[in-house]
């Protein structure tokens, strides 16, 4: 339980099994965040119908974060439906704090950001999450947000 996450939308639980063995650091810093309570009450400010959600960025603007630029850990992992993976900017090292889930396939990904996770039930709450508009590359008016984002092995401690 402790490479386990639960994401708690409106619309019920998603479950994210991380992936230390493809992205240690990015899992670790995931996670220190997490217990931090970091996540709890941010946006998912952009998402693109058929392609993925992205949250993590406390301003809810796309180009906020932690404050901690971490390392790329890229893998042969695909980016298929349910897949977690670590937003950057044009710099390979410059993931942080943000992340999206995957809709569908997107092979044009592959290689080129870190895999750190993937849904393992709750899809259908990520399904749920509202969409942006596709003219603003999908940000999002009044949009769905994070309630709370924990470690499983605190949550079943009763942290």
């Amino acid at each position: 339980m402790e490479d386990t996450l639960y994401l708690d939308l409106a619309s019920g639980r998603v479950v994210i099994e991380m992936r230390p063995d493809l992205a240690p650091d990015h899992c670790a810093h995931i996670k220190s965040l997490v217990r931090r309570g970091f996540y709890d009450g941010i946006v998912f400010h952009r998402v693109i119908d058929g392609f993925m959600a992205q949250t993590g960025d406390p301003t809810g603007t796309g180009t906020g974060g932690s404050g901690r630029r971490l390392k790329a850990e890229f893998s042969k992992e695909k980016h298929v439906r349910g897949t977690v993976s670590m937003a950057r900017t044009s710099d390979p090292n410059s993931a942080d704090s943000q992340f999206f889930i995957m809709f569908a396939p997107a092979p044009s990904l592959d290689g080129q950001y870190t895999v750190w996770g993937r849904v393992t039930s709750g899809m259908e709450h990520v399904d749920a999450i509202k969409k942006g508009d596709s003219r603003r590359n999908g940000m999002v008016d009044a949009p769905d947000k994070i309630i709370k984002l924990q470690v499983a092995a605190d949550a079943e401690a009763g942290a």
